[in-house]
């Protein structure tokens, strides 16, 4: 049996979960995240937290198994805490400012690159070149994460682009000159 799904994950203060058939909803402090499984994994609710089980041990099915109980732990860990990822420009003139609903990027293109910022998640600028996305759904924070990564990912040999706080960007050193 998976180990992952064997898991009995637990409910912090506040948290109340409720499962028709196999639709869960989890309602938190942050808010409220709602997601549809497979019938082949029931999903149940007691005193001590969330318990997954699988209907049988099909290869499919024993996937299934833990992937549900992770993508239940973080509709929880959502609700309670929420998600964040951070991001830095690095480049001379790379810059991003609020405008509206949504951000502008300078990303040395012969335009500024316009992005609208989704209604379920928040967008802090800490500085012109660092900003902060946040969230409770973890799918939603690390896709909008990567979508403004995507404009000008990190090359290797300046080092310029968009980055995760903290990532390490494997530098290469050019052509050697004779």
């Amino acid at each position: 049996m998976s180990r992952v799904g064997r898991r009995t994950i637990t409910l912090g203060d506040g948290v109340t979960v409720n499962v028709n058939k196999n639709i869960v909803t989890v309602k938190g402090p942050k808010g409220e995240l709602t997601k549809e499984f497979s019938p082949l994994i029931t999903v149940s609710v007691d005193d001590k937290g969330i318990k997954t089980s699988r209907a049988n041990e099909n290869k499919q099915t024993k996937m299934l198994h833990g992937t549900t109980n992770s993508l239940i732990q973080g509709m929880v860990t959502g609700v309670t805490k929420g998600f964040e990822k951070e991001l830095e420009i690095i480049g001379v003139g790379y810059n991003v400012k609020a405008q509206g609903n949504g951000l502008q990027f300078s990303l040395g293109l012969s335009h500024k690159v316009d992005l609208e910022i989704p209604e379920h998640l928040k967008v802090e600028i800490i500085s012109p070149t660092a900003l902060k996305v946040t969230g409770i759904d973890k799918q939603q924070v690390g896709e909008f994460a990567a979508k403004i990564k995507a404009f000008r990912k990190p090359e290797p040999y300046g080092g310029k682009g968009i980055r995760y706080k903290g990532e390490f960007i494997i530098r290469k050193s050019g052509k050697a000159s004779k």
